[in-house]
């Protein structure tokens, strides 16, 4: 029965052979031998080269029409529960309820298992108790910091006060230490007055003896006055001469001092020239002023001079009179003196009593100062008993969240002591033996919710953009029975090893007929899309690895375009991203390239 087909493939290929690979023997074997003429043979070699510069290859091609495919993506996969969970306990202790056998319906919130609660109870009792401690030493910390922020505000009032005071006190002190000098001066004024007084009476006894002798002697001092004069006068103009040489000795040595300075500045004199320069200036200087004051003593002489010879005109006058005024310069200074001594002994008593106020003023002054230390270290005391308020309010307000948190872990604990189902399900296991010892993570029981239940697969890549979230579905489980959902999860990741998307259906199992891990066959709606149902060895690669298949254009001329495989059926493969209409080369497309003409042979194929 194979040989026949056999036969055929082999007669088919050396027909190819013989059309691809020796296409000038096969069309000479199909035109002919030559005839006789021995013009025909010139003619033909004279065309052959115009053969051999375009050669035609012939193809076979089917000119496929593209249709709309179904709109169901079909795929397998298996039913799974829609929740599942082991229930774990998060206490230690010993079961103490009637278990709950395996595939029992539970609801959510159902007790599963319950564990002796032991000491806890005792535990929670002294925490409520620790709590309540807590809280009462609360009111105290904020009375006792009420009270010394009351205290603050009194003592920073009591500083100022104090150092209000200071001031006042200084005052007081300097205005005491200042009497002390003013009682002394009138002291010493006083003091002083007495020797004045008694020398003046010694002076006025002493004068009436002594006033002719003062008479002579003024007549006497008249010429030598005259001559005092005569000789002051002769020594003015040498007094000017020695003024104008030192004021041009200040004009030389200005100048020396203007250029040592700039050459100084400029770098080419030293600092010891310009100090050179700047003593000479003020040796010129002083010689100026010592001459000007030799001119002005000149002056003052002869003044004096002048002065003396008056003086002494005078003093005949005087001592004319002194003997008329002495009796009563005698009488003069013994009251004098009687004042002096008066004046000496109230001068003693205000010294007395400005040092006593100098003293007072300092005993005040020292309690103002030390008023203020002591106000200040109140406030100080003040500052730290608020603080030590506060660290003490702190202290009983962490205290109080100490026992809360306590006082909750005890609760969460005995919370924990009952085991809940989660969500309504059927049990997978049985729960706990009754008596049995269950530690922290142990496990209680395992829930599945199988209402609804979930079906999941894997989509080809090509097929997932049709598959929308939402989209009605069905499945077909292994035992015939159909169920109807939608789809209720589509993944945006890809298997890294199957290149598959997960999609999940959401289906009704309110009879919980449907077993978690069952096979199901699965079709979701999709919309329709056109293809091309063509044999899969008229699929190529081009040289970029891409996919696609080779076609003949209008021209007859060799074309690849790159296709999208959307299936494989049983008769070749639904391939999308082609024309409507397209002529694809079936047969020889591995010996053609792109741009090439072919000659086409169609077959007849229906869509």
């Amino acid at each position: 029965m194979r040989i026949i087909p056999i036969a055929t493939a082999i007669a088919v290929s050396g027909l190819l052979y013989m059309i691809v690979i020796e296409r000038d023997t096969f069309d000479a074997l199909v035109s002919g031998p030559p005839s006789g003429d021995g013009a025909a043979p010139t003619e033909v070699a004279e065309t052959t080269p115009a053969a051999e510069e375009t050669p035609v290859i012939r193809v076979m091609a089917r000119r496929s029409q593209a249709r709309e495919v179904d709109s169901t993506v079909v795929l397998r996969g298996q039913t799974q529960a829609l929740r599942q969970v082991e229930v774990r306990a998060e206490t230690a202790g010993k079961i103490i309820n009637t278990p709950l056998r395996r595939g029992t319906l539970v609801e959510a919130g159902q007790l599963l298992c319950e564990i002796d609660p032991g000491t806890r109870g005792v535990s929670l009792q002294e925490v409520e108790a620790q709590l309540s401690e807590a809280k009462a030493r609360l009111p105290e910390a904020r009375a006792r910091l009420l009270e010394a922020q009351a205290q603050e505000p009194a003592a920073r009032a009591a500083i100022l006060e104090a150092e209000a005071n200071v001031p006042a006190a200084e005052a007081s002190l300097a205005q005491a230490r200042a009497g002390v000098p003013a009682a002394e001066a009138l002291l010493l004024e006083a003091q002083a007055r007495l020797p004045e007084a008694e020398a003046r009476l010694k002076e006025a006894q002493a004068m009436i003896p002594a006033a002719a002798a003062a008479l002579a002697q003024a007549e006497a001092n008249v010429p030598a006055a005259r001559a005092a004069l005569v000789q002051a006068e002769a020594g003015r103009p040498e007094a000017e001469a020695r003024l104008k040489e030192a004021q041009a000795r200040v004009r030389e040595a200005e100048i020396n001092l203007n250029a040592s300075s700039k050459l100084n500045k400029s770098g080419f004199s030293a600092e010891i020239s310009l100090a050179a320069a700047q003593a000479g200036y003020e040796s010129a200087k002083a010689g100026e002023q010592a001459a000007l004051a030799g001119v002005k003593g000149a002056e003052a002489a002869v003044e004096q001079a002048k002065g003396n010879l008056e003086g002494a005109k005078a003093q005949v006058q005087s001592a004319k009179s002194q003997v008329e005024s002495a009796s009563a310069a005698v009488r003069s200074a013994e009251t004098q003196i009687q004042s002096a001594r008066a004046g000496i002994e109230t001068a003693r008593s205000n010294i007395e009593s400005s040092r006593a106020a100098v003293q007072s003023a300092l005993s005040r002054l020292e309690g103002a100062k030390a008023a203020v230390s002591s106000t200040k270290a109140a406030l100080e005391g003040a500052t730290a008993g608020i603080e030590s308020a506060k660290a003490g309010e702190e202290n009983a307000q962490s205290g109080i969240q100490s026992a809360e948190a306590a006082l909750a872990t005890v609760r969460k604990d005995i919370q924990r002591l009952s085991i809940h189902a989660p969500f309504a399900g059927v049990l997978e296991s049985d729960t706990a033996e009754l008596g049995a010892l269950l530690q922290n993570g142990g496990a209680c029981a395992t829930v599945f919710q199988l209402d609804p239940m979930k079906i999941t697969g894997y989509v080809p890549e090509q097929d997932v953009s049709r598959v929308r979230l939402g989209a009605p579905a069905g499945a077909r489980l292994i035992d015939g029975r159909e169920v109807m959902g939608q789809v209720s999860f589509v993944s945006r990741s890809a298997d890294p090893v199957t290149r598959t998307f997960l999609v999940e259906l959401t289906v009704d199992n309110a009879d919980l007929s449907i077993r978690d891990g069952q096979t199901a066959e699965i079709g979701i709606e999709a919309e329709g899309a056109p293809a091309h149902l063509l044999p899969q060895s008229a699929l190529t690669l081009d040289d970029e690895g891409t996919l696609g298949v080779r076609t003949v254009d209008e021209t007859n001329h060799v074309r690849f375009l790159p296709v999208a495989l959307i299936r494989d059926t049983r008769e070749g493969v639904l391939l999308a991203g082609l024309p409507d209409t397209v002529n694809v080369i079936t047969l020889g497309q591995e010996y053609v390239t792109e741009g090439i003409p072919v000659e086409p042979v169609f077959e007849e194929v229906t869509q």
